[in-house]
């Protein structure tokens, strides 16, 4: 009885030492991951495949096949988390390898890359080796476990987390026990709120009501919001759904069907559901929409508030996906339209951060920066006249679906012709219209005005007009901006081989000379060829003449539009017009008076703005500092109260054309480049970043002013930059976020550093 009592003792005092060093996955790991990790490794392109956003992430591993593959010949099987496999054993099938496991005696491969990386720190803050290859373009080794030993001895600076600064030593001590200990899982899935439930019901009931038309604009209402992160009025911060089709009723555990697209067939009865995202928020997927009652009774109006009614319910062949206008024609254009417009922000997003998670199908035909504005419903002949709608609708089919290599030729040049046949039938169509006036420009909210800048595989849109006044603007009509869309999301298959791939790009190209001769309409007749051989330069002549529709050069337009500079003239007038609905001024881009800053802020960041619009639309001939500057730049100014300011430095990369898919320097300007400042994250990907007391702004921009070779500029880094190898460059790095969720936070997430340059 003694002893048994002296055990029990025992026990007791040791029971508490045990729990405190068991690791839990939810409490100590994913929070590790999601500060030294998540950054490269989440989505599509996360090194290895390998997603270590989730426990069904990192359960399922990683893998050598690679999604980005512009030159694969076949397509590629999906391997989309969450979707096209669930638990271990079923992303064993799918050729994903286990870090988790202990192998032969050996640590799991997780642990060894970490062991990897803790045996060899980085000098604080130096420039990495030039032999270190970084970036999204590097080659991925991703060694099995039996392959490890060879590729540490061939990469001793490969390990995790990788050419940045490491985890602390308590970090890594809490990882590896937690690997020694088996790496148990005890995540649990996020659940709805009472009140989402009751608001995820009321959708669900509605998305899945009887009768044919309701099917097919539930039908319509998915294909639109798949990628979307839904989030409700009144909703927890954090929690977003997804839009599914799901095997199972309301009521029941959803069961996705996953299809390669979301236009494919489900092959089975549809029920549309809404589940929560689970997981760490990426800002690189993040694509908000809001759902309210609002919402809802909007969306009834729109689509229910006039009769009409299905002939023939479309099915999910090759013609229904390739042309969405007839697959949906029964649903009244303008409720189509409409629905677009009012989250237009949303849908442009979605060409960027869509299904590609960076948008390089996207962005290799369009310029650095340039501003959309909308053609109204009212004005639009696609929605107001059913017979030109009609005569059109057939013409409007994209290609991609078929993806035989030896027919791609074949099947641009017949997608091109349609193509090219429908703007003539348009060209004729608006001759007859009313000549195009300030009341056809759409502005029914702030989605009216949108600014993009690109910056080269990647991209980002904002509300508003910001920068300088661009070369370039687009004027997006119904059929733009669904036919941009599909193209890109709906039918955009990531996995899928260069043929699918080619065709893709090949028609944004002819969808974006769309939008720009549709802008065209608004200049004068006798104008309109000089802004076009502006932006159709050198070999941009020889694809105008080879794959465009000609230019209208005759049709009047309706604005009292004069002088040698139309285009300024009508975008300064756009501002002053749509001044309302303007989501972002911009007194820093476009100075036009002696304070060139934002009101309300305190003398030293106002002193900080005033000096960094110097910079602003400044061409690199006379800023030689924009030739060593990254794309997208970050700059942190600290206040003297303890406030900071993020501003973003987007280098616009001037080009003679952008109208072909390869061949990108020889067809760069760089003397042409120059920066847009913003006071906002402005990227997804920040390619470097500096931090700057509000008291030093004036000598950081007279620095900026002064460099005109690598060793200058590599003096500015040394005294503001934060390296990979900064010793508080996680700190640094997070703070962006922080930065968002505090002026955003519904649009927060872990931003993305695989592009981070090494400066």
């Amino acid at each position: 009885m003694r002893y048994r009592l002296l055990l029990s003792v025992c026990l007791a005092l040791i029971s508490p030492l045990a729990v405190a060093q068991s690791v839990s996955y939810t409490r100590d790991i994913q929070p590790i991951f999601t500060q030294n990790c998540v950054a490269c490794h989440a989505c599509y392109d996360a090194p290895c495949q390998l997603n270590l956003g989730s426990g069904e992430g990192v359960e399922r591993g990683a893998s050598k096949a690679t999604v980005y593959d512009g030159t694969r010949t076949k397509t590629q099987a999906t391997t989309r988390l969450f979707m096209d496999a669930h638990g271990e054993p079923a992303w064993r099938r799918k050729d994903f390898h286990s870090v988790l496991e202990q192998q032969g005696g050996q640590a799991a491969l997780m642990a060894r890359m970490l062991e990897l990386g803790h045996a060899t720190p980085l000098p604080a803050n130096s420039k990495l080796p030039k032999d270190l290859a970084i970036g999204i373009d590097r080659e991925n080794q991703c060694p099995l476990p039996g392959e490890f030993e060879a590729f540490a001895a061939k990469n001793p600076m490969a390990g995790m987390p990788f050419a940045v600064t490491g985890l602390t030593a308590q970090d890594y001590q809490t990882v590896q026990r937690w690997l020694e200990q088996g790496a148990p899982l005890d995540e649990q899935a996020l659940q709805p709120s009472a009140g989402e439930a009751r608001q995820i019901a009321e959708w669900e009931r509605f998305l899945n009501a009887p009768g044919d038309e309701q099917g097919l604009v539930s039908r319509w209402l998915y294909e639109h919001l798949f990628l979307a992160h839904l989030h409700f009025k009144g909703g927890e911060p954090g929690h977003f759904f997804q839009l599914v089709r799901s095997r199972t009723p309301s009521g029941q555990p959803v069961d996705i069907i996953a299809t390669r697209r979301p236009n494919d067939d489900p092959g089975t009865t549809v029920h549309y559901r809404l589940m929560p995202i689970q997981g760490v928020i990426v800002h690189k997927t993040h694509i908000t929409y809001p759902l309210s009652a609002e919402k809802l009774a909007r969306v009834k109006s729109l689509f229910f508030g006039s009769d009409w009614q299905v002939g023939v319910v479309p099915g999910y062949g090759v013609q229904r996906r390739s042309n969405p206008f007839e697959t949906f024609e029964a649903i009244p254009a303008q409720a189509r339209y409409q629905f677009m417009l009012d989250n237009a922000e949303y849908f442009v997003r979605t060409f960027i951060r869509g299904p590609v998670c960076r948008g390089q199908i996207a962005t290799d035909v369009i310029r650095d920066n340039f501003w959309v504005v909308f053609q109204d419903p009212q004005h639009d002949l696609y929605i107001t006249d059913p017979a030109y709608r009609g005569e059109t609708t057939p013409l409007l089919s994209m290609p991609g679906q078929l993806d035989q290599i030896g027919d791609l030729l074949g099947l641009w040049r017949a997608y091109r012709n349609k193509r090219n046949d429908y703007e003539a039938l348009r060209t004729s169509g608006y001759a007859e219209a009313p000549a195009p006036d300030w009341s056809h420009i759409w502005r029914g909210n702030d989605n009216a005005l949108l600014s993009i800048f690109r910056q080269h595989d990647s991209a980002s849109v904002r509300k508003g007009l910001v920068g300088e006044i661009p070369q370039t603007l687009w004027w997006m009509d119904y059929p733009l901006l669904e036919r941009t869309y599909y193209q890109l999301v709906v039918n955009f298959d990531v996995f899928g081989n260069v043929s699918h791939q080619a065709q893709t790009r090949l028609y944004f190209d002819l969808i974006r000379n769309g939008a720009e001769q549709n802008f065209l309409r608004l200049m004068p007749a006798d104008a309109r060829s000089g802004l076009f051989g502006d932006w159709y330069q050198k070999s941009g002549k020889l694809k105008a003449w080879m794959d465009y529709y000609p230019l209208d050069r005759k049709t009047p337009s309706g604005l009292p539009l004069s002088g040698e500079d139309p285009k300024r003239q009508f975008a300064e007038q756009l501002l002053q017009r749509f001044a309302a609905l303007n989501a972002r001024p911009d007194p820093i881009n476009r100075c036009t008076g002696q304070h060139c800053h934002r009101d309300g802020l305190p003398a030293d960041l106002q002193q900080a703005e005033q000096a960094l619009s110097r910079l602003a639309s400044r061409p690199a001939s006379q800023l030689k500092v924009i030739h060593q500057l990254p794309e997208a730049t970050v700059l942190r100014v600290e206040a003297g109260n303890g406030r900071r300011e993020v501003y973003s430095l987007l280098r616009n990369r001037a080009h003679s054309n952008v109208a072909f898919m390869l061949g990108e320097d020889l067809r760069y300007q760089p003397r042409l480049d120059t920066l847009t400042l913003y006071p906002e994250v402005m990227t997804s990907y920040p390619n470097f970043m500096f931090s700057v007391q509000a008291s030093q702004v004036a000598d950081f921009v007279d620095a900026l002013e002064q460099v005109d070779n690598s060793a200058s500029f590599d003096k500015m880094v040394e005294r503001w930059g934060i390296r990979r190898t900064h010793p508080q460059f996680w700190r640094y790095f997070h703070d962006l976020s922080a930065h968002i969720r505090e002026h955003d936070p519904v649009e927060a997430g872990v931003l993305d550093m695989n592009r981070y340059e090494n400066l």
